[in-house]
Protein backbone atom coordinates (compact mmCIF):
# COMPACT_ATOMS: atom_id res chain seq x y z
CA UNK A 1 0.00 0.00 0.00
CA UNK A 2 1.24 3.48 -0.84
CA UNK A 3 -0.20 4.68 2.47
CA UNK A 4 -2.18 3.26 5.35
CA UNK A 5 -3.31 6.61 6.77
CA UNK A 6 -3.48 10.26 5.77
CA UNK A 7 -1.30 13.00 7.24
CA UNK A 8 -4.21 14.41 9.22
CA UNK A 9 -5.57 11.17 10.61
CA UNK A 10 -3.17 9.96 13.33
CA UNK A 11 -3.63 10.64 17.04
CA UNK A 12 -2.53 9.18 20.37
CA UNK A 13 -4.95 6.27 19.90
CA UNK A 14 -2.60 5.07 17.11
CA UNK A 15 0.47 5.06 19.41
CA UNK A 16 2.60 1.97 18.86
CA UNK A 17 1.20 1.26 15.37
CA UNK A 18 3.39 0.84 12.31
CA UNK A 19 1.98 3.05 9.57
CA UNK A 20 2.82 4.30 6.10
CA UNK A 21 2.23 7.90 5.06
CA UNK A 22 2.67 9.64 1.72
CA UNK A 23 2.70 13.34 0.99
CA UNK A 24 4.73 16.48 0.45
CA UNK A 25 7.56 17.90 2.58
CA UNK A 26 6.08 20.96 4.21
CA UNK A 27 9.20 21.82 6.18
CA UNK A 28 12.43 20.09 7.13
CA UNK A 29 15.22 20.78 9.59
CA UNK A 30 18.34 18.79 10.40
CA UNK A 31 19.75 19.62 13.83
CA UNK A 32 23.02 17.93 14.74
CA UNK A 33 22.63 14.19 14.26
CA UNK A 34 18.81 14.09 14.10
CA UNK A 35 16.16 15.65 11.97
CA UNK A 36 12.48 16.53 11.79
CA UNK A 37 10.16 17.10 8.89
CA UNK A 38 6.49 17.84 8.49
CA UNK A 39 4.75 15.70 5.91
CA UNK A 40 1.62 17.26 4.41
CA UNK A 41 -1.38 16.18 2.36
CA UNK A 42 -4.78 17.80 2.00
CA UNK A 43 -5.94 16.27 5.29
CA UNK A 44 -3.24 17.80 7.49
CA UNK A 45 0.37 17.51 8.66
CA UNK A 46 2.30 14.93 10.64
CA UNK A 47 5.67 15.54 12.31
CA UNK A 48 8.24 12.89 11.37
CA UNK A 49 11.34 12.16 13.47
CA UNK A 50 14.52 11.14 11.60
CA UNK A 51 17.22 9.21 13.48
CA UNK A 52 20.88 9.98 12.78
CA UNK A 53 21.12 7.57 9.83
CA UNK A 54 18.01 8.90 8.11
CA UNK A 55 18.91 12.50 8.95
CA UNK A 56 22.26 12.03 7.24
CA UNK A 57 20.84 10.18 4.24
CA UNK A 58 18.08 12.69 3.61
CA UNK A 59 19.86 15.90 4.64
CA UNK A 60 19.30 17.39 1.15
CA UNK A 61 15.51 17.05 1.13
CA UNK A 62 13.69 20.09 -0.26
CA UNK A 63 10.29 21.54 0.51
CA UNK A 64 7.58 19.95 -1.64
CA UNK A 65 9.57 16.77 -2.34
CA UNK A 66 7.12 13.86 -2.47
CA UNK A 67 7.82 11.13 0.12
CA UNK A 68 6.60 7.82 1.39
CA UNK A 69 7.40 7.37 5.08
CA UNK A 70 7.14 4.13 7.06
CA UNK A 71 7.45 4.27 10.82
CA UNK A 72 5.96 3.83 14.28
CA UNK A 73 3.54 6.26 15.88
CA UNK A 74 4.87 7.68 19.16
CA UNK A 75 2.80 9.60 21.70
CA UNK A 76 4.36 12.95 22.58
CA UNK A 77 5.17 13.75 26.19
CA UNK A 78 2.41 15.91 27.74
CA UNK A 79 4.59 19.04 27.69
CA UNK A 80 5.13 18.64 23.91
CA UNK A 81 1.51 18.08 22.89
CA UNK A 82 0.36 20.66 20.32
CA UNK A 83 -3.38 20.25 20.24
CA UNK A 84 -5.47 17.22 19.40
CA UNK A 85 -4.98 14.77 16.54
CA UNK A 86 -1.53 14.85 14.94
CA UNK A 87 -0.41 17.35 17.59
CA UNK A 88 -0.51 14.47 20.09
CA UNK A 89 1.97 12.28 18.21
CA UNK A 90 4.98 12.12 15.95
CA UNK A 91 6.02 9.42 13.53
CA UNK A 92 9.42 7.82 14.19
CA UNK A 93 10.57 6.98 10.67
CA UNK A 94 12.20 3.65 9.92
CA UNK A 95 12.16 3.98 6.14
CA UNK A 96 11.82 6.89 3.72
CA UNK A 97 11.37 6.71 -0.04
CA UNK A 98 11.61 9.78 -2.23
CA UNK A 99 8.78 9.40 -4.73
CA UNK A 100 9.60 12.66 -6.50
CA UNK A 101 12.50 15.05 -5.98
CA UNK A 102 11.25 18.42 -7.24
CA UNK A 103 13.02 21.54 -8.54
CA UNK A 104 12.60 24.96 -6.96
CA UNK A 105 8.98 26.11 -6.93
CA UNK A 106 7.93 28.90 -9.31
CA UNK A 107 6.02 30.62 -6.48
CA UNK A 108 6.07 30.72 -2.69
CA UNK A 109 3.28 28.81 -0.96
CA UNK A 110 3.54 30.87 2.23
CA UNK A 111 0.09 32.40 2.72
CA UNK A 112 1.71 35.55 4.12
CA UNK A 113 3.63 36.20 0.91
CA UNK A 114 1.50 37.72 -1.84
CA UNK A 115 2.27 36.39 -5.30
CA UNK A 116 1.18 38.10 -8.51
CA UNK A 117 -2.13 36.67 -9.63
CA UNK A 118 -0.90 35.92 -13.16
CA UNK A 119 1.94 33.85 -11.68
CA UNK A 120 -0.51 32.01 -9.45
CA UNK A 121 -2.77 31.23 -12.41
CA UNK A 122 0.10 30.14 -14.67
CA UNK A 123 1.21 27.62 -12.04
CA UNK A 124 -2.24 26.90 -10.67
CA UNK A 125 -1.40 23.25 -10.00
CA UNK A 126 1.16 24.52 -7.48
CA UNK A 127 -0.95 27.42 -6.19
CA UNK A 128 -3.74 24.99 -5.32
CA UNK A 129 -1.49 23.47 -2.67
CA UNK A 130 -1.96 26.59 -0.51
CA UNK A 131 -3.98 25.73 2.60
CA UNK A 132 -6.31 28.66 1.88
CA UNK A 133 -7.07 27.41 -1.61
CA UNK A 134 -7.66 23.86 -0.42
CA UNK A 135 -9.98 25.11 2.33
CA UNK A 136 -11.93 27.20 -0.20
CA UNK A 137 -12.42 24.26 -2.56
CA UNK A 138 -13.39 22.01 0.35
CA UNK A 139 -16.00 24.59 1.37
CA UNK A 140 -17.28 24.61 -2.20
CA UNK A 141 -17.57 20.82 -2.14
CA UNK A 142 -19.55 21.01 1.11
CA UNK A 143 -21.74 23.72 -0.39
CA UNK A 144 -22.73 21.66 -3.43
CA UNK A 145 -23.27 18.57 -1.28
CA UNK A 146 -25.56 20.47 1.09
CA UNK A 147 -27.52 21.88 -1.87
CA UNK A 148 -28.01 18.41 -3.32
CA UNK A 149 -29.02 16.97 0.06
CA UNK A 150 -31.62 19.69 0.62
CA UNK A 151 -33.14 19.59 -2.86
CA UNK A 152 -33.25 15.80 -2.87
CA UNK A 153 -35.31 15.75 0.33
CA UNK A 154 -37.60 18.36 -1.24
CA UNK A 155 -38.35 16.01 -4.19
CA UNK A 156 -36.26 17.83 -6.80
CA UNK A 157 -34.73 15.85 -9.68
CA UNK A 158 -31.21 16.54 -10.96
CA UNK A 159 -31.45 16.57 -14.76
CA UNK A 160 -28.64 17.48 -17.18
CA UNK A 161 -29.32 19.66 -20.22
CA UNK A 162 -27.32 20.15 -23.45
CA UNK A 163 -24.11 22.16 -23.71
CA UNK A 164 -24.30 22.46 -27.51
CA UNK A 165 -27.47 24.46 -28.10
CA UNK A 166 -29.06 27.10 -30.31
CA UNK A 167 -27.84 30.70 -30.35
CA UNK A 168 -30.62 32.99 -29.15
CA UNK A 169 -30.80 36.77 -28.74
CA UNK A 170 -30.73 38.78 -25.50
CA UNK A 171 -28.26 38.64 -22.65
CA UNK A 172 -24.50 38.56 -23.15
CA UNK A 173 -22.70 37.48 -26.31
CA UNK A 174 -22.77 33.76 -27.03
CA UNK A 175 -19.72 31.55 -27.38
CA UNK A 176 -20.19 29.96 -30.79
CA UNK A 177 -19.15 26.45 -31.85
CA UNK A 178 -18.95 25.83 -35.63
CA UNK A 179 -20.53 22.65 -36.96
CA UNK A 180 -18.34 20.32 -39.01
CA UNK A 181 -21.28 18.36 -40.39
CA UNK A 182 -23.45 21.34 -41.35
CA UNK A 183 -21.16 23.92 -43.00
CA UNK A 184 -21.79 27.52 -42.04
CA UNK A 185 -23.97 26.61 -39.07
CA UNK A 186 -23.16 27.04 -35.40
CA UNK A 187 -24.04 25.79 -31.96
CA UNK A 188 -23.86 28.15 -28.99
CA UNK A 189 -22.67 27.31 -25.50
CA UNK A 190 -25.55 27.97 -23.08
CA UNK A 191 -25.64 31.21 -21.10
CA UNK A 192 -28.01 29.25 -18.86
CA UNK A 193 -30.30 26.19 -19.21
CA UNK A 194 -33.31 28.57 -19.21
CA UNK A 195 -35.24 27.21 -22.18
CA UNK A 196 -34.47 23.58 -21.40
CA UNK A 197 -35.71 23.84 -17.84
CA UNK A 198 -38.96 25.39 -19.05
CA UNK A 199 -39.34 22.49 -21.47
CA UNK A 200 -38.82 20.10 -18.55
CA UNK A 201 -41.78 21.75 -16.83
CA UNK A 202 -43.85 21.07 -19.96
CA UNK A 203 -42.62 17.47 -19.77
CA UNK A 204 -44.05 17.07 -16.28
CA UNK A 205 -40.88 17.15 -14.14
CA UNK A 206 -42.35 19.62 -11.70
CA UNK A 207 -39.24 20.04 -9.54
CA UNK A 208 -35.94 20.26 -11.42
CA UNK A 209 -32.46 21.35 -10.45
CA UNK A 210 -29.01 21.23 -11.98
CA UNK A 211 -25.58 22.46 -10.98
CA UNK A 212 -24.88 23.65 -14.49
CA UNK A 213 -21.91 25.01 -16.42
CA UNK A 214 -22.77 28.25 -18.23
CA UNK A 215 -20.89 30.49 -20.64
CA UNK A 216 -21.06 34.22 -21.37
CA UNK A 217 -18.74 36.25 -23.57
CA UNK A 218 -18.68 39.43 -21.50
CA UNK A 219 -16.18 41.76 -19.87
CA UNK A 220 -14.76 40.28 -16.69
CA UNK A 221 -14.43 41.53 -13.12
CA UNK A 222 -13.80 40.01 -9.71
CA UNK A 223 -17.20 38.26 -9.61
CA UNK A 224 -17.44 37.24 -13.29
CA UNK A 225 -15.86 34.51 -15.39
CA UNK A 226 -16.49 33.52 -19.03
CA UNK A 227 -17.44 30.04 -17.82
CA UNK A 228 -19.18 29.73 -14.51
CA UNK A 229 -21.39 27.46 -12.45
CA UNK A 230 -24.94 28.10 -11.42
CA UNK A 231 -27.52 26.27 -9.38
CA UNK A 232 -30.51 26.13 -11.70
CA UNK A 233 -33.97 25.53 -10.24
CA UNK A 234 -37.44 25.35 -11.81
CA UNK A 235 -40.85 24.37 -10.43
CA UNK A 236 -44.41 23.94 -11.70
CA UNK A 237 -47.67 24.99 -10.05
CA UNK A 238 -46.07 27.72 -7.96
CA UNK A 239 -46.00 31.48 -7.56
CA UNK A 240 -43.64 33.86 -5.76
CA UNK A 241 -45.02 32.99 -2.34
CA UNK A 242 -44.04 29.36 -2.86
CA UNK A 243 -40.53 30.21 -4.01
CA UNK A 244 -39.43 32.66 -1.31
CA UNK A 245 -39.89 30.41 1.77
CA UNK A 246 -38.48 27.34 -0.01
CA UNK A 247 -35.28 29.14 -1.00
CA UNK A 248 -34.99 30.65 2.48
CA UNK A 249 -35.17 27.16 3.98
CA UNK A 250 -32.45 26.04 1.57
CA UNK A 251 -30.19 28.92 2.62
CA UNK A 252 -30.81 28.18 6.27
CA UNK A 253 -29.97 24.48 5.74
CA UNK A 254 -26.85 25.16 3.65
CA UNK A 255 -25.31 27.77 5.97
CA UNK A 256 -25.89 25.53 8.98
CA UNK A 257 -24.39 22.47 7.26
CA UNK A 258 -21.37 24.23 5.78
CA UNK A 259 -20.49 26.97 8.27
CA UNK A 260 -22.50 26.07 11.36
CA UNK A 261 -24.25 29.46 11.04
CA UNK A 262 -27.89 30.08 11.94
CA UNK A 263 -29.49 32.29 9.28
CA UNK A 264 -32.54 34.32 10.27
CA UNK A 265 -35.65 33.88 8.17
CA UNK A 266 -37.83 35.16 6.61
CA UNK A 267 -35.62 37.47 4.58
CA UNK A 268 -36.73 41.10 4.18
CA UNK A 269 -38.19 42.17 0.84
CA UNK A 270 -37.84 45.42 -1.06
CA UNK A 271 -39.39 46.45 -4.36
CA UNK A 272 -36.90 47.46 -7.06
CA UNK A 273 -38.15 51.05 -7.21
CA UNK A 274 -37.76 51.43 -3.44
CA UNK A 275 -34.28 49.88 -3.45
CA UNK A 276 -33.20 52.37 -6.10
CA UNK A 277 -34.85 55.27 -4.29
CA UNK A 278 -33.40 54.47 -0.85
CA UNK A 279 -30.03 52.90 -1.69
CA UNK A 280 -29.50 53.84 -5.35
CA UNK A 281 -28.75 50.16 -5.92
CA UNK A 282 -30.73 47.04 -6.80
CA UNK A 283 -28.39 44.99 -4.59
CA UNK A 284 -27.91 46.98 -1.39
CA UNK A 285 -25.69 45.71 1.41
CA UNK A 286 -27.81 45.76 4.57
CA UNK A 287 -25.23 44.42 7.03
CA UNK A 288 -24.86 47.72 8.88
CA UNK A 289 -28.64 48.02 9.13
CA UNK A 290 -29.25 44.42 10.23
CA UNK A 291 -23.64 42.61 11.13
CA UNK A 292 -25.47 40.28 10.70
CA UNK A 293 -22.49 38.60 9.17
CA UNK A 294 -24.64 37.40 6.29
CA UNK A 295 -27.46 39.76 5.36
CA UNK A 296 -30.06 38.57 2.84
CA UNK A 297 -32.62 40.62 0.93
CA UNK A 298 -35.23 39.83 -1.71
CA UNK A 299 -35.49 42.57 -4.35
CA UNK A 300 -38.80 42.22 -6.19
CA UNK A 301 -40.92 43.75 -8.97
CA UNK A 302 -38.11 44.52 -11.39
CA UNK A 303 -38.91 46.47 -14.55
CA UNK A 304 -39.72 44.19 -17.46
CA UNK A 305 -37.60 46.26 -19.86
CA UNK A 306 -34.64 48.63 -19.80
CA UNK A 307 -33.55 50.98 -22.55
CA UNK A 308 -30.29 50.16 -24.30
CA UNK A 309 -28.46 53.26 -25.52
CA UNK A 310 -26.17 51.05 -27.58
CA UNK A 311 -29.05 49.37 -29.41
CA UNK A 312 -31.43 52.35 -29.20
CA UNK A 313 -34.29 50.12 -28.08
CA UNK A 314 -35.86 48.48 -25.08
CA UNK A 315 -34.38 45.09 -24.09
CA UNK A 316 -35.30 42.57 -21.40
CA UNK A 317 -33.90 43.44 -17.99
CA UNK A 318 -33.72 39.73 -17.13
CA UNK A 319 -34.68 37.58 -20.13
CA UNK A 320 -37.62 37.50 -22.56
CA UNK A 321 -39.35 34.57 -20.81
CA UNK A 322 -40.13 36.59 -17.67
CA UNK A 323 -43.82 37.07 -17.00
CA UNK A 324 -45.11 40.65 -16.78
CA UNK A 325 -47.42 41.72 -13.99
CA UNK A 326 -50.97 41.07 -15.23
CA UNK A 327 -52.07 44.65 -14.61
CA UNK A 328 -49.13 45.99 -16.68
CA UNK A 329 -49.65 43.90 -19.83
CA UNK A 330 -51.62 46.79 -21.33
CA UNK A 331 -48.40 48.86 -21.42
CA UNK A 332 -46.36 46.31 -23.42
CA UNK A 333 -46.51 48.21 -26.69
CA UNK A 334 -47.19 51.83 -25.77
CA UNK A 335 -45.33 52.49 -22.49
CA UNK A 336 -42.72 49.79 -21.86
CA UNK A 337 -41.08 51.71 -19.01
CA UNK A 338 -44.19 51.13 -16.89
CA UNK A 339 -44.22 47.34 -17.22
CA UNK A 340 -43.17 45.48 -14.09
CA UNK A 341 -42.06 41.87 -14.22
CA UNK A 342 -42.68 39.05 -11.80
CA UNK A 343 -38.92 38.86 -11.28
CA UNK A 344 -36.93 38.70 -8.07
CA UNK A 345 -33.29 38.68 -7.00
CA UNK A 346 -31.75 37.33 -3.80
CA UNK A 347 -29.04 39.67 -2.53
CA UNK A 348 -26.37 38.70 0.01
CA UNK A 349 -24.00 41.30 1.47
CA UNK A 350 -24.38 43.59 -1.53
CA UNK A 351 -24.01 40.87 -4.16
CA UNK A 352 -26.76 39.41 -6.30
CA UNK A 353 -26.33 35.67 -5.71
CA UNK A 354 -29.53 34.53 -7.37
CA UNK A 355 -32.36 35.69 -9.53
CA UNK A 356 -35.42 34.39 -11.27
CA UNK A 357 -39.02 34.93 -12.16
CA UNK A 358 -42.41 33.46 -12.77
CA UNK A 359 -42.24 32.47 -16.43
CA UNK A 360 -44.59 33.12 -19.31
CA UNK A 361 -46.61 29.94 -19.71
CA UNK A 362 -48.92 31.24 -22.42
CA UNK A 363 -47.68 31.13 -26.01
CA UNK A 364 -49.76 34.12 -27.13
CA UNK A 365 -48.37 36.30 -24.32
CA UNK A 366 -44.85 35.12 -25.10
CA UNK A 367 -45.36 36.18 -28.72
CA UNK A 368 -46.52 39.62 -27.52
CA UNK A 369 -43.38 40.02 -25.40
CA UNK A 370 -41.19 39.07 -28.37
CA UNK A 371 -43.06 41.67 -30.41
CA UNK A 372 -42.48 44.30 -27.70
CA UNK A 373 -38.77 43.51 -27.92
CA UNK A 374 -38.77 44.16 -31.64
CA UNK A 375 -38.79 40.55 -32.81
CA UNK A 376 -41.05 39.94 -35.78
CA UNK A 377 -43.30 36.89 -35.75
CA UNK A 378 -40.99 35.31 -38.33
CA UNK A 379 -37.86 35.99 -36.22
CA UNK A 380 -39.58 34.67 -33.10
CA UNK A 381 -40.52 31.47 -34.92
CA UNK A 382 -36.97 31.05 -36.25
CA UNK A 383 -35.40 31.56 -32.83
CA UNK A 384 -38.00 30.14 -30.47
CA UNK A 385 -40.55 28.22 -32.54
CA UNK A 386 -40.02 25.03 -30.53
CA UNK A 387 -40.63 26.94 -27.28
CA UNK A 388 -43.77 28.64 -28.58
CA UNK A 389 -45.08 25.25 -29.66
CA UNK A 390 -44.24 23.72 -26.27
CA UNK A 391 -45.96 26.51 -24.32
CA UNK A 392 -49.27 25.29 -25.71
CA UNK A 393 -48.89 22.43 -23.22
CA UNK A 394 -47.16 24.26 -20.33
CA UNK A 395 -48.35 24.39 -16.70
CA UNK A 396 -47.75 27.57 -14.66
CA UNK A 397 -44.08 27.55 -13.68
CA UNK A 398 -41.17 29.61 -12.41
CA UNK A 399 -37.80 29.35 -10.81
CA UNK A 400 -34.44 30.96 -10.33
CA UNK A 401 -30.72 30.42 -10.63
CA UNK A 402 -27.93 31.06 -8.14
CA UNK A 403 -24.38 32.01 -9.05
CA UNK A 404 -22.56 29.21 -7.26
CA UNK A 405 -19.10 30.78 -7.63
CA UNK A 406 -20.27 34.07 -6.10
CA UNK A 407 -22.14 32.22 -3.35
CA UNK A 408 -19.02 30.19 -2.47
CA UNK A 409 -16.88 33.34 -2.56
CA UNK A 410 -19.03 35.04 0.07
CA UNK A 411 -19.19 31.99 2.32
CA UNK A 412 -15.39 31.60 2.10
CA UNK A 413 -14.80 35.28 2.86
CA UNK A 414 -12.94 35.90 -0.41
CA UNK A 415 -12.87 38.99 -2.64
CA UNK A 416 -12.86 37.23 -6.01
CA UNK A 417 -14.60 34.18 -7.44
CA UNK A 418 -11.21 33.13 -8.86
CA UNK A 419 -10.32 32.15 -5.28
CA UNK A 420 -13.04 29.49 -5.19
CA UNK A 421 -12.59 28.11 -8.74
CA UNK A 422 -9.96 25.45 -9.33
CA UNK A 423 -8.82 26.62 -12.79
CA UNK A 424 -10.17 30.11 -13.55
CA UNK A 425 -9.36 32.52 -16.36
CA UNK A 426 -7.59 35.80 -15.64
CA UNK A 427 -9.09 39.27 -16.05
CA UNK A 428 -8.49 39.10 -19.80
CA UNK A 429 -10.37 35.77 -20.10
CA UNK A 430 -7.13 33.89 -20.73
CA UNK A 431 -6.01 30.56 -19.30
CA UNK A 432 -2.36 31.30 -18.53
CA UNK A 433 -1.64 27.73 -17.47
CA UNK A 434 -2.69 26.22 -20.81
CA UNK A 435 -1.85 29.37 -22.79
CA UNK A 436 -5.32 29.53 -24.28
CA UNK A 437 -7.09 30.73 -26.30
CA UNK A 438 -4.48 29.79 -28.88
CA UNK A 439 -4.21 29.37 -32.66
CA UNK A 440 -5.24 26.06 -34.20
CA UNK A 441 -3.86 24.27 -37.22
CA UNK A 442 -5.16 25.18 -40.66
CA UNK A 443 -6.51 21.71 -41.32
CA UNK A 444 -8.64 21.95 -38.18
CA UNK A 445 -10.17 25.19 -39.44
CA UNK A 446 -10.75 23.65 -42.86
CA UNK A 447 -12.68 20.76 -41.31
CA UNK A 448 -15.14 23.17 -39.71
CA UNK A 449 -15.32 25.42 -42.78
CA UNK A 450 -13.75 28.43 -41.04
CA UNK A 451 -11.26 30.89 -42.52
CA UNK A 452 -9.45 33.36 -40.25
CA UNK A 453 -9.29 36.86 -41.73
CA UNK A 454 -6.33 38.85 -40.37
Amino acid sequence: MMRTHTCGELSKKHAGMKVTLAGWVDSVRISGKIGFLHLRDRYGKTQVFLNKDLAHEFRTLNKEDVLQVIGQVKARPPQQVKGEGTGEIELEASQIKVLKAVPSLPLDLNEEIESHEDTRLKYRYIDLRRPGMQEALLLRHKLTKAIRDFLDQEQFMDIETPILAKSTPEGARDYLVPSRTVPGHFFALPQSPQIFKQLLMVAGFDRYFQIARCFRDEDLRADRQPEFTQLDIEMSFIDEEDIYPLMERMMKFVFKQVLGKDIKTPFPRLAYKDAMKIYNSDKPDLRSKTKEEFSFLWVTDFPMFEFSEEENRFVSMHHPFTCPHPEDIKFLHNDKAKVRSRAYDLVLNGYEIGGGSIRISDGALQQEVFKALGLSEKEAREKFGFLLDALQFAPPHGGLAFGLDRWAMLMAGKDSIREVIAFPKNKDAKDLMQDSPSPVAGDQLKQIHIKVVK
